[in-house]
């Protein structure tokens, strides 16, 4: 179902972070998403959806916290040896995915009394029963309309912002009677809402729980007519046939959250995302640890392992920022990182080699800021040629003393060729240097500086000392 929803210019910031929440999760890391957007654009039936494509989790077999059995959390496995786990058994699950309504209780939010063991005539105990939250360890919690949850269950809001405020969160569970029980859950939130109905954005109602969200999505309407028309025309009947393709992205998910962890960022990105933080005078770091680490998950998504360039953190700028940064002030920051990323692009473009500035004699001439000179690539290919000769004359078909003469008539001897013969043959013997600026440059996986980005003086030996080492050696 997941992949048969149809994409559109108002949602698919939508489909990228959910699957870089999804993809972060996997490793261990929660992402807490929030969605804001007019009723009725998709953005409940796009989270809902995406459950199809969560990844399987193992879990110590039947345990209601989700417990990892590389280690185990909950008050019943936490404290048992490695061979007691095994002996109960490890079974894989789909990864949690539950819901909390704006009307949900404390109890079944956090957990409560377990009223079945309590009651159980046989065996009477006094148990605690895991609510939601702690049931999606290691998975997602939805809340829908979470600005109206804030607004009406203040004590609701105060779990989620224990539960988000560090990753790992913490939750609490206490009963009158049971000794208190404190939890380490790992859960992904992700929240939907309608601003401009009351009671308006979560922003003004609970800042703080705001703040908690790692990237603030904006969901828009379709702009496109063709698109309006491809959700009329959507088949709900035939949700069974994009199983298949469902489960192909789920594992591309996978294969690409195997990525996270070798991801690399520049020391120049980390420096520049942390001046952000102070030019821009911002006021939570969560913004700037946002950016960053949404900036790596990305790149894991792409494929790719080492975030070096200012334009691979546009795309999750705007969401690191929006609930975060007065509207103005977030147009000043995205406007000042595209202003960097364009001068990255036109520094690299102009170290690059422009077609057709060679002159017609072959000098090779480049035109610099301070007049023409003598090409680079001319003086490499005449160094060469010059070494070649000097120290593989055998590979060039002739030795220090001369070229063999070709034979002519019957006795074929060592008689030295004509004129024109030994011009011919010194023409096909040179070694043919080709033309490094048409060379194709193949970097290793992570990313190589071009010999292009190099001073021409840290590449190429001037001739004279060229030959005054060749002649010592």
């Amino acid at each position: 179902m997941y992949t048969s929803l149809v994409r559109h210019s108002g949602n698919r910031e939508l489909f990228l972070f959910l699957e870089l929440a999804i993809l972060s999760q996997s490793r261990g890391h929660p992402l807490h998403i929030h969605v804001e957007g007019l009723r009725g654009t998709g953005k409940t039936t796009i989270i809902r959806a995406a459950r199809q494509i969560l990844p399987p989790i193992k879990r110590i077999r039947g345990c209601l916290y989700n417990c990892d059995p590389e280690r185990p959390h909950c008050p019943e496995h936490r404290h048992l040896s490695r061979e007691a786990i095994a002996s109960l058994g490890i079974e894989e699950i789909p990864m949690p995915f539950l819901e909390i309504s704006a009307s949900a209780k404390i109890g079944t939010v956090v957990g409560t009394i377990d009223l079945a063991r309590i009651t159980n005539p046989a065996r009477p105990e006094a148990a605690l029963l895991p609510g939601t939250i702690p049931q999606a360890h290691r998975g997602i919690v939805f809340v829908d309309e979470i600005n109206r949850l804030a607004d009406t269950s203040p004590e609701l809001a105060d779990v989620l912002l224990d539960v988000m405020g560090t990753k790992p969160g913490r939750l609490q569970i206490e009963e009158s009677g049971l000794p208190r029980v404190e939890l380490p859950v790992q859960v992904s939130v992700w929240a939907a809402s309608n601003p401009d109905e009351d009671p308006g954005s979560l922003e003004d109602i609970r800042r703080q729980l705001s703040d908690r969200f790692d990237f603030l999505v904006a969901m828009g309407r379709p702009a496109e007519p063709q698109a309006v028309a491809a959700v009329l025309a959507w088949d709900r009947g035939r949700e069974e046939d994009y199983t298949a393709r469902d489960r192909k992205v789920q594992e591309e998910l996978q294969q690409m959250a195997a990525l996270l962890p070798q991801v690399e960022v520049a020391e120049g990105i980390r420096e520049l995302v942390a001046s952000l933080y102070t030019k821009f005078n911002l006021e939570s770091l969560r913004a700037v640890e946002a950016l960053l680490y949404g900036g790596k998950v990305y790149i894991a998504r792409e494929g790719r392992r080492y975030l070096g360039e200012v334009k691979e953190l546009l795309p999750v700028a705007a969401a690191a920022l929006r609930h975060r940064v007065e509207p103005g002030r977030l147009a000043e920051i995205l406007q000042h990182l595209r202003t960097l990323s364009e001068e990255r692009e036109r520094q690299v473009a102009a170290t690059l080699p422009v077609p057709g500035e060679r002159t017609r004699e072959g000098a090779g001439l480049i035109r610099g800021s301070k007049g023409a000179r003598p090409g680079i690539w001319q003086q490499a290919r005449e160094f060469l040629s010059r070494l070649m000769e000097k120290f593989f004359p055998h590979r060039l078909g002739c030795n220090r003393k001369g070229r063999p003469g070709r034979g002519g008539g019957s006795g074929g001897g060592n008689r030295p060729g004509s004129q024109s013969e030994q011009e011919e043959g010194n023409s096909m013997n040179k070694p043919q240097i080709s033309d490094p600026s048409n060379t194709p440059i193949l970097a290793p996986p992570r990313r190589a500086r071009p010999l292009f980005e190099l001073a021409a003086e840290d590449l190429i030996i001037p001739a004279a000392e060229g030959e005054k080492n060749a002649t010592e050696g």
